[in-house]
């Protein structure tokens, strides 16, 4: 959401100050009594890296590839009042039917790496890598991104992916075309690619803000174009981060997700997405040690969940995604009292024109995943 769209829809997203007085077990007991009222009417998804106070709250936990699927096969919820960010909520909206309601319960949460790639610089890059490479490219978005680049990349033959799914993704899309655009991240493009083989000297990266290319090799060998994009969580997990708790635990895993930079993945014993991370410790032997570089929220979460296993943050000085955290208890409850009085505050429609060919892309990638 732009910052204009931010200002013009402020009354709809600012929490009434009554709410900000009220003690959590209070908001929590108002919360239990509207689930129950509602019943099956109301379905709360919540995203991993939500916070505990929300996410105890989710009638499902997920990654990004969970929450779509289990969005998709929703058709007996009134009222789906998503626990994320803007880009999962118009991804539900998408998917799911006319009659149900998406709902952002603070429409400030949003996703820096989802601003990095608009429509416009979009479709202007496009234009130029038309020209220079004509018809051999498609276009894959990560879901970290706005509709209306799932609605691009579907109507270019190309498709969604999430980190649990990107390699299958990748694959398939080699099989359509000689070269691959993916969007908006760069380093998930990367590390994906470079599992699958393709050397780094055949990844070139893509400047929206400037319009050229980053890339010194002969342009016939490109078979990867990265979208200049990043997760401003991710990226703070340093080479220097895993010098630091090598030296202080020699026999630590560190494990990260693939939105790090391709220099920290190098270096670290295991990486995949947030379901991969959750399942690897899950499963780990009591008395393991984890360096998990990963969102914030998750690794606390992980930390309390795995007592008979020592599990911190790679990065010590890590804090918790600013936007995932707009999504709080008092918001919950406003817009879940708001339901009870009969209206909806912060719904998320995504227009007709831009949800088909989003639509397409999610499809494709539901498909194999």
């Amino acid at each position: 959401m732009s910052l204009l769209d931010l200002i013009q829809n402020e009354d709809s997203q600012t929490l009434p100050e009554k709410y900000k007085k009220l003690s959590i077990p209070e908001m929590e007991e108002r919360v239990r009594t509207i689930k129950d009222k509602f019943g099956s009417k109301l379905f709360i998804p919540g995203h991993h890296y939500q916070k505990d106070e929300v996410i105890q709250f989710a009638d499902v936990t997920g990654d990004s590839l969970k929450l779509a699927q289990v969005s998709a096969k929703n058709k007996e919820a009134e009222y789906i009042v998503f626990c994320g960010v803007h880009f999962m909520a118009e991804t539900a909206d998408i998917l799911t039917g006319n009659e149900q309601k998406v709902i952002l319960p603070d429409m400030r949460a949003g996703c820096s790496m989802a601003d990095m790639a608009d429509i416009n610089q979009t479709e202007r890059g496009w234009k130029v890598m038309q020209e220079n490479f004509g018809d051999t490219i498609l276009p894959l978005t990560y879901v970290n991104s706005t509709a209306a680049i799932k609605s691009f990349v579907g109507q270019n033959g190309g498709a969604t992916v999430t980190s649990s799914n990107a390699r299958k993704m990748l694959e398939w899309a080699f099989t359509q075309k000689e070269r691959i655009l993916f969007l908006p991240d760069q380093h998930l493009g990367r590390n994906t690619a470079y599992d699958l083989g393709v050397p780094l000297d055949k990844m070139a990266i893509w400047n929206p803000i400037t319009d050229t290319f980053e890339y010194d090799g002969d342009p016939e060998a490109v078979k990867v174009i990265l979208w200049k994009g990043h997760c401003s969580v991710h990226e703070n997990f340093t080479v220097n981060n895993i010098e630091q708790v090598r030296k202080s635990k020699s026999d630590v895993n560190i494990i990260v997700h693939p939105e790090c930079s391709r220099e920290v993945v190098a270096l670290s014993d295991y990486c995949g997405s947030t379901k991969y991370i959750i399942e690897t410790i899950s499963k780990a032997q009591a008395g393991t040690k984890w360096a998990v570089g990963t969102e914030m929220n998750l690794v606390n979460r992980l930390t309390n969940q795995h007592a008979d296993k020592e599990v911190f943050s790679l990065n010590p000085h890590m804090c918790p995604c600013l936007t995932m955290n707009r999504i709080d208890l008092p918001h919950l409850l406003w817009t879940l009292e708001t339901l009870n009085e009969g209206e909806i505050n912060n719904q998320i429609i995504v227009e007709k024109s831009v949800s088909k060919n989003a639509m397409i892309a999610l499809e494709r990638m539901l498909q194999r995943a």
